[in-house]
């Protein structure tokens, strides 16, 4: 009589990046549940964070800072410079690049927004503690400066 037991599946190779992305999606969504009654996502949120210490900066500046495509970046910017938070303007001293600033409106909804950021980081502080969120940020850090091209 044949054994109808059901194999254990081969093990899986460990993949880094689908456990970075995994938990990168995790944290934007705990980011995302406290940010929206801003209406702001943690992306938008961030961008605008840059911008309003970077005033002026290009499109490929601020896509190399955030390890970001420009055309995605391009893409992500739009609702905001539709809102009003954002500009996207021709550079006066070439008009083929794009520079991008921080509207009034914009630097009053990073502002207002910013409580409920703060609290985001106070969750995932909570869920780590703060030796492994400090560790997991050292690391990151770290992580970036080795990956970067």
């Amino acid at each position: 009589m044949a054994d109808k037991s059901i194999p254990a599946p081969p093990r899986a190779p460990v993949c880094t990046c689908l456990r970075v992305r995994k938990a990168a999606r995790r944290v934007t969504q705990i980011y995302d549940r406290h940010l929206e009654p801003t209406g702001l996502t943690i992306t938008q949120y961030g961008l605008l964070s840059h911008l309003r210490s970077l005033d002026g900066v290009s499109i490929g500046a601020l896509a190399e800072r955030l390890v970001m495509d420009p055309t995605t970046l391009t893409r992500t910017l739009g609702p905001l410079v539709r809102r009003g938070l954002a500009t996207l303007e021709a550079d006066v001293r070439d008009r083929r690049a794009r520079r991008l600033g921080l509207t009034p409106e914009g630097r009053a909804a990073v502002e207002a927004a910013r409580p409920a950021w703060a609290e985001a980081q106070r969750q995932i502080e909570a869920a780590l503690g703060p030796d492994d969120t400090a560790a997991l940020n050292a690391t990151l850090d770290r992580v970036l400066d080795r990956l970067a091209e």
